[in-house]
C-alpha cells in the first residue's frame, strides 16, 4: 500500500515540476492509474468494498431478513425482532449457516436504517422549567447489597439537582421526591416535564394530551405548578435529568456508599447535592448556587405546609390487634374499640389512624408476611392475662432489645415473688412506658436496682427524683405557734409505747 510520501512525490513532480504523467510514471516506477489517483487525492483514500463480498450461503435470505426487518419497525418497541429471533425464523424456512453471520447483517443493516439524531441547543429562563424522573443505583445496606430507586429532578435554569433514595417506584414516593425537592430548592418551579409515568399519567392521549391520575391532579393543584410529557420514546426532550441520572450513579454512588437503613442513605445523598452545588457550569462564571439563589426569586412560594404524601386505605383489626396492609400485618393498641381504621402509607412509614386520632405509628415493611409490632400496645391485655407473658410474641420480641436491667429487675421480682406476684408487678413497671419516656424509666429502674429498691414504689419514687432533681421541702415557719417549736427535739420516752400496748 501507497504511503502519503509517495503521493506528495507524484503530486510536486506534476503541479511544480510540470511533468507529465507518463514521465512521472517511467521515472518513480509507478503505474499510471495510481499518478492519476495521487493528482487527485492529497493521500491515499483507504481501501473501499467495489461490490458486496459473496454470501453463498446467506445471500438467498438476505432479502427475506430486510422484509423481517420492515416488519419489525411497524411492531411495538419492546416486541420487536431481534437478530436471534430473525435467526430462528430463517432457520425454519431453511437456512443453514450459522447465527453469528446473521447477527452480523443484522447489526450493519440496523446501522443504515438508523438516522443521526441531531439537537438543538435550549436556554430556560428563571424558575420555568424543571425535569424529573427515575433512575436506578446499587447500595450496600445494612451488610446486603440492593437495588434502590432514585427520584432525580433538576432545575433547568441554574441546573441546581436533588436526588432522593426510595425502595420503589410507587405513588407516595414519587409524591414524597416531590415535595423534598421543593424544600431542598425552597421554591416550586412553574413547570416540570415528565416521561410517561404511571404514577401520573393514566392513558396517553393524542399528540402531547394525557389523562392524568386523580391523585396526580390532586398533588399538582396543591404546589400549582404545570405538567408536561415526553413523545413516547423520545426520553431526549429531558435529556438534562436523564443525564443528571447517570451523573449520579457515576459520582454520588461510586464508590459503593455503604449504609444501614434508607435514613442514613438520603442524609449523605441530601449532602451530596449540597456540595454538588458549587460547581460551575460551562459558560457561567457563577456556580450553580450563585444561579439557584438567583432563580428562587422565580419560583412558585412554598405551601404552609407540606403535602401528604401517602396513600389511604380502610383497614379492619384481626382478633390479634392488628391490621393488614401489603401482606404485612401491623399492631394497634388492644383498647382500640373501632372495627375499622383508616391506614396511610407513606413511603417510609405507616399511620393508623381512627376517626380523630393516630392511634399507631410503624416503620414501613418492605418485605412480605411480617410481624411490624409495638410491645406497649399489648401491654393492657398482658396485665388481665400475666399467665401468657412467657410466650407472648410482644415480650419476645421486646426481650432482644430492652436494656439489660430490666431483666436483672424481672429476675429479682421472681425470685421475691415466685407465686405470679413478680410478673404482675413487672408488667406495672413496663405500664410507666405509657407515660413516660424509655430513656427515663430505664434511668429510674438502674436508680431503683443501685438503691436496693428494685420493686414499683421504688421505680416511681426514683421517676419523681429524676424529674424534679431539685424539689425541697419549705421549711415551716413557727412564729405563730411557740409551743411547736420543741416538737422533735424533746427526749424520747419509751414509756409510752408500754401504755401504748398495754403493758403495765
Amino acid at each position: 500500500m501507497r504511503k502519503v510520501e509517495d503521493y506528495e512525490t507524484i503530486r510536486r513532480a506534476y503541479f511544480l515540476e510540470g511533468k507529465s504523467i507518463r514521465e512521472i510514471s517511467r521515472q518513480l516506477k509507478h503505474g499510471r492509474a495510481l499518478v492519476r489517483k495521487a493528482i487527485t487525492h492529497a493521500e491515499p483514500p483507504g481501501y473501499r468494498q467495489s461490490k458486496p463480498r459473496p454470501a453463498p450461503v446467506l445471500g438467498p435470505y438476505q432479502k427475506r431478513i430486510e422484509a423481517l426487518l420492515d416488519e419489525s419497525d411497524q411492531m411495538p418497541r419492546k416486541q420487536r425482532y431481534t437478530a436471534n429471533k430473525i435467526y430462528q425464523i430463517i432457520k425454519a424456512e431453511g437456512y443453514a449457516g450459522s447465527a453469528g453471520s446473521v447477527h452480523n447483517y443484522v447489526s450493519r443493516k440496523r446501522k443504515k436504517r438508523k438516522r443521526k439524531q441531531l439537537y438543538l441547543p435550549l436556554e430556560f429562563d428563571m424558575g420555568q422549567d424543571a425535569q424529573a424522573d427515575w433512575g436506578a443505583g446499587i447500595v450496600e445496606m445494612a451488610g446486603k447489597r440492593m437495588t434502590v430507586q432514585l427520584f432525580v429532578m433538576r432545575l433547568n435554569y441554574s441546573r441546581a439537582r436533588f436526588v432522593m433514595a426510595f425502595p420503589f417506584q410507587k405513588q407516595e414516593a414519587f409524591f414524597e421526591g416531590h415535595v423534598q425537592a421543593f424544600r431542598f430548592f425552597a421554591g416550586v418551579p412553574r413547570r416540570v416535564t415528565y416521561d410517561n409515568l404511571k404514577t401520573a399519567v393514566f392513558r396517553i392521549l393524542e399528540g402531547h394530551n394525557r389523562e392524568e391520575q386523580q391523585a396526580f391532579k390532586g398533588f399538582r393543584s396543591y404546589y400549582l405548578f404545570e405538567s408536561h410529557y415526553c413523545t413516547p420514546g423520545q426520553a431526549h426532550e429531558k435529556g438534562g435529568v436523564e443525564n443528571d441520572i447517570g451523573y449520579v450513579q457515576r459520582n454520588f454512588l461510586a464508590p459503593m456508599p455503604q449504609v444501614d437503613s434508607f435514613e442514613e442513605l438520603n442524609t449523605y445523598l441530601h449532602d451530596q447535592c449540597q456540595q454538588d452545588l458549587e460547581r460551575h457550569i460551562r459558560g457561567h462564571k457563577q456556580t450553580v448556587q450563585q444561579l439557584w439563589r438567583t432563580e428562587q426569586k422565580h419560583l412558585i412560594p412554598l405551601p404552609e405546609s407540606d403535602y401528604q404524601a401517602c396513600r389511604t386505605h380502610l383497614v379492619k383489626v384481626n382478633p390479634y390487634s392488628q391490621v393488614v396492609f401489603e401482606t404485612n400485618r401491623y399492631s394497634v393498641p388492644t383498647n382500640i374499640r373501632e372495627k375499622q381504621l383508616v391506614l396511610k402509607a407513606y413511603p417510609f412509614r405507616i399511620e393508623i389512624l381512627t376517626m380523630d386520632a393516630i392511634v399507631a405509628t410503624h416503620p414501613r415493611c418492605f418485605d412480605r408476611q411480617q410481624d411490624v409490632i409495638e410491645p406497649l400496645h399489648y401491654l393492657p391485655l398482658l396485665v388481665q392475662r400475666p399467665g401468657a407473658f412467657e410466650h407472648a410474641l410482644p415480650v419476645r420480641r421486646w426481650r432482644r432489645y430492652w436494656p439489660a436491667e430490666f431483666d436483672e429487675l424481672l429476675e429479682g421480682l421472681r425470685q421475691r415473688w415466685p407465686d405470679g406476684r413478680g410478673v404482675r408487678e413487672f408488667l406495672a413497671i413496663l405500664q410507666l412506658y405509657q407515660e413516660h419516656s424509655q430513656e427515663l424509666v430505664h434511668k429510674a429502674v438502674k436508680m431503683a436496682l443501685e438503691l436496693g429498691a428494685a420493686h414499683l414504689d421504688g421505680v416511681q419514687l426514683c421517676l419523681h427524683q429524676l424529674q424534679h432533681p431539685d424539689l425541697s421541702a419549705a421549711e415551716l415557719d413557727l412564729s405563730n405557734h411557740p409551743e411547736l417549736v420543741n416538737v422533735g427535739t424533746q427526749p424520747v420516752n419509751l414509756a409510752q409505747y408500754d401504755h401504748l400496748l398495754g403493758v403495765s
